[in-house]
């Protein structure tokens, strides 16, 4: 197979999807592989040490999107990538459909085989390949919401971890799956009062058991989530439905009770959001004020630090990246149940049911089309 990967073109991404380590391997399995030029220089990765490892290196990426059977990427193709995009060609990367119907109907119209990163599901639900970056997003979710807390960007002027004698700010954490397990363990080490809500008894009994008194927990109950956020100085908003937009747990009326210049920090964007009010930002413009409150709605959040995120994200969709090419997309999902669950489109059709139902398209059976 010839797989290829591309300079990502979103604002401030820098991450890459395939190493110079995943280009040994895909080549030592006997496959091609095309490099865009400068395609791994916003993580540090010159196209020498491609080259090195075996890649061709073109000049743009008309030429990696003509010739590679397997686009491998870290974002979801933008508007001139959609363009170059061919039927029956295997796009590998996060795609968030959900709330993009226009990508998604991008992808149906080129017939093009859609494999996301984030509905990549194991039989226990646990989701491999979005996790290191929902581990970096929430670490980097409280060190966004201090920093927008401070006054010159609109914040409270509060310090998270308070000094003697002056009370610690207010941590509310909605979501104590993997983002909401990082960012409590930041917001515990500087020191802030933290409380985290969930609507599973099995994992607020697992943060009591981690963290102990160090922070509380509530279950997200209407009530529950009131109080919470209007006691706030930072809420973040950690909520997952794999495959489907986020539910709106954080209204525009909750905005009214806040503490004038708090912040939202929701890393929930990609699916849409769990704030109401939440529109995507970008890292060079990344925070808006709405009714007094600050908004960091950055999408690619774990792109600023591109190093760390690409040989976390790299570690994991390598595998699954190394099967395709070795069997074919259908032959690798006959054998991987958790990889078929990550195909969104095949062959015009959606193929996700909570993808489907969020978009309001009809989901066929990928099983039953690739037999």
């Amino acid at each position: 197979m010839r797989v290829g990967t591309v300079k990502e073109i979103k604002r401030h991404e820098y991450r890459v999807g395939l190493t110079p380590h995943c280009v040994r391997r895909y080549v030592a399995h006997g496959h091609e592989v095309l490099i865009e030029a400068a395609a791994g220089e916003g993580t540090g990765y010159p196209d020498s040490e491609y080259a090195d490892a075996g890649a061709a290196i073109v000049s743009s990426r008309e030429e990696v999107f003509a010739g590679a059977d397997m686009v491998v990427k870290v974002k979801e193709p933008q508007p001139d990538e959609c363009a170059l995009l061919r039927e029956n060609q295997i796009l590998y990367t996060y795609l968030h459909l959900a709330p993009a119907p226009e990508l998604a109907q991008a992808l149906l119209d080129h017939k093009v085989s859609g494999v996301a990163y984030e509905t990549i599901e194991e039989d226990n639900g646990l989701l491999p390949c979005l996790k290191p970056m929902s581990e970096i997003a929430g670490r980097l979710s409280i060190q966004e919401g201090a920093k927008y807390l401070e006054k010159p960007y609109g914040g409270r002027g509060v310090l998270l971890g308070g000094v003697p004698g002056v009370r610690r700010g207010r941590i509310v954490i909605i979501g104590a799956g993997t983002v909401g397990i990082n960012a409590c363990k930041i917001a515990v080490g500087i020191g802030a009062d933290v409380t985290i809500l969930d609507i599973s008894a099995e994992r607020l009994a697992y943060m009591d058991d981690i963290f102990g008194t160090r922070i509380n927990t509530l279950y997200s109950t209407a009530s529950n989530l009131e109080t919470a956020v209007a006691e706030a100085d930072v809420v973040v908003g950690a909520v997952l439905i794999t495959g489907g937009s986020a539910p709106k747990l954080i209204t525009r009326e909750h905005l009214d009770i806040m503490k004038p210049g708090a912040v939202i920090v929701d890393v929930a964007v990609d699916q849409g959001g769990c704030c109401e009010t939440t529109r995507a930002t970008s890292h060079d413009d990344p925070v808006f004020t709405e009714a007094g409150i600050v908004h960091y709605c950055v999408a690619n959040m774990p792109g600023v630090v591109a190093l760390t995120s690409t040989l976390a994200l790299t570690s994991t969709t390598l595998g699954h990246g190394i099967a395709i090419a070795d069997l074919g997309l259908e032959e690798a999902c006959r054998r991987s149940a958790p990889l078929a669950r990550g195909v969104n489109t095949y062959g015009g059709q959606c193929v996700h049911p909570r993808v489907a139902e969020s978009l309001g398209l009809p989901c066929a059976d990928l099983m039953q089309v690739l037999r």
